[in-house]
């Protein structure tokens, strides 16, 4: 198959992308390299990709950029280009996230209509569940985003609802649970956390510990995104890819100092407008449909992000 892969130069695009790769696919790459943390590191992780055959690279803007041509012959999109952060996404840099998440999700459905594409998988995110109460959360517990950034995740799933329905794009959300592992984003907590244990620095830690995160390993996400693509009926669904690895923070404090084998001291810190104090998945659809089974323990997972951090670090 063809593949489109928007993002492909971040986190979670590049492992995509060589997964796709990895199983024989012709896949277009595409990213603005936009500076929201270093682009050199970006471009580290193509590196793999770029010396491929199969891989061609296209370094575009997607509301800038004439979508169509890029898109003939395509099957799969996998959408998971955007303004990540919750922190970032208040006040005027919330003007970045509209056009990053929202408007640039629409232009590229709006390219997709009338295409032949089997399937456009749009990387969602928990953070649309909020504060929602019941737990763990479901795909049909009403979302209650707490900040900017989860309101244009949502507003973006949204939009690809209302393309399936009135223009026959078939749409796909998969809803990302905190992803970690190798060439994961410097601004995210596993990178800070890993990297302060390497120097010998203070690990910071917002709020009073007892929050709780489900962690998921980024080549579960992968399978998870894949199995999107190809499940037959999948279309119009919303699936949680979560990692099974939920864990109060303080908790994962202590694991850390077991796989960095460093004392871990903690440099307390208020709480961040827009965090919320628990997430958790109910991957029972996923699983059920999608055959969605995640795979790597946390514990397993942040030793190899940690001999990552090792390395890019020295």
């Amino acid at each position: 198959m063809k593949c489109f892969v928007t993002g492909c130069a971040g986190f979670v695009g590049s492992h995509l992308t060589e997964a796709l790769l990895a199983q024989n696919h012709d896949v277009i790459g595409v990213d603005s390299l936009i500076p929201f943390y270093d682009p050199g590191l970006k471009r580290q992780n193509l590196a793999a990709a770029l010396a491929h055959p199969r891989f061609r690279f296209e370094e575009i803007d997607l509301i800038e950029a004439d979508l169509r041509p890029l898109l003939a012959d395509v099957d799969i999109i996998f959408h998971l280009a955007g303004q990540p952060g919750v922190r970032d996404s208040w006040g005027e840099r919330f003007v970045g996230y509209i056009r990053n998440n929202v408007q640039a999700t629409e232009r590229l459905l709006q390219a997709a209509v009338g295409s032949d594409i089997r399937r456009f998988v749009y990387a969602g995110s928990s953070s649309v569940y909020g504060d929602a109460p019941e737990m763990p959360w479901h795909e049909e517990v009403c979302p209650r985003p707490r900040s900017p950034y989860a309101i244009t995740k949502l507003a973006a799933e949204h939009l690809c609802r209302s393309y399936r329905l009135d223009f026959g794009v078939p749409t796909v959300v998969v809803r990302f649970f905190t992803v970690y592992g190798p060439r994961q984003r410097p601004d995210m907590a596993f990178h800070k956390f890993l990297r302060a244990a390497l120097f010998d620095e203070p690990i910071p830690l917002y709020g009073d510990g007892r929050q709780t995160r489900d962690f998921t390993y980024v080549s579960d996400i992968v399978a998870g995104a894949m199995a999107a693509a190809a499940a037959p009926d999948a279309v119009g669904g919303i699936f949680n890819l979560g990692g099974g690895s939920r864990i109060v923070l303080l908790d994962l404090l202590t694991m850390l100092g077991d796989v960095t084998g460093r004392p871990v001291a903690i440099a307390q810190r208020g709480l961040q407008a827009g965090d919320v104090r628990h997430t958790w998945a109910d991957i029972s659809r996923s699983r059920a449909v999608l055959g969605y089974q995640p795979r790597v323990g946390l514990e397993e997972g942040l030793r190899r992000e940690f001999a990552w951090i090792q390395a890019l670090y020295g």
